[in-house]
């Protein structure tokens, strides 16, 4: 199969499955976005959407942010894992949006990426959720992925990132990063994936992965 009816079906077969795929962390604007993003790393969304309430009742703006001490918002966010650096990233990101950037949460990849904790994936889905920027951020699911589909090399998530960005059109990408999470968690997790039910690797998917 040619690399480019191999993408095809794989945008017509997302598309079929996750028509209209949902951001799966909750939030209520792009600074709420941002927080649960950073909390997200190295940990599931689920836990999440459970940690975030109690977190953005307290505090939903970055001026409300700051008005907690790093160790309040890090009693909040433990269960996330990685408290004490995400706590002091969170703090500090939103000390910056008070003094620089008036409580506002700048559509610039390049802003967000120099604010505390904040790497260029999460910068990436910022861009692409909260603000609708065709963005490509590659988790773990879409790195794996785009290997299983011969797509990419599976070097580095940098690498990945380029060849999505080169294969899918533009125009996709914001929804194409969803779709792919969601079918990785439902059909090619990392533990105990089963090549059998995995509809689009068993179509499209290196020769060494059938066996």
């Amino acid at each position: 199969m040619k690399k480019s009816d191999k993408v095809n079906f794989i945008i017509d077969t997302l598309q079929s499955l996750y028509p209209d795929p949902p951001i799966p962390l909750n939030h209520k604007d792009p600074y709420t976005l941002l927080i649960s993003v950073l909390l997200s790393a190295q940990c599931t969304d689920e836990r999440v959407n459970k940690i975030t309430p109690t977190l953005f009742e307290r505090a939903d703006t970055p001026i409300k942010m700051i008005q907690l001490s790093i160790s309040q918002i890090e009693d909040i966010i433990r269960p996330c894992g990685l408290a004490p650096m995400k706590s002091k990233g969170i703090y500090g990101l939103s000390k910056i949006l008070v003094e620089k950037y008036d409580g506002i949460v700048p559509s610039s990849l390049n802003a967000l990426e120099s604010f505390p904790a904040v790497g260029h994936k999460t910068a990436s889905v910022v861009m692409s959720q909260a603000f609708g920027i065709p963005s490509f951020p590659v988790d773990t699911h879409i790195h794996r992925l785009m290997y299983r589909w011969a797509l990419s090399n599976g070097k580095n998530v940098q690498t990945t990132e380029r060849d999505a960005k080169r294969l899918f059109p533009r125009i996709l990408w914001n929804k194409l990063h969803l779709q792919i999470i969601y079918y990785a968690r439902e059909f090619s997790p990392a533990k105990g994936w089963q090549i059998h039910k995995d509809i689009i690797t068993k179509k499209v998917g290196r020769k060494s992965l059938l066996k």
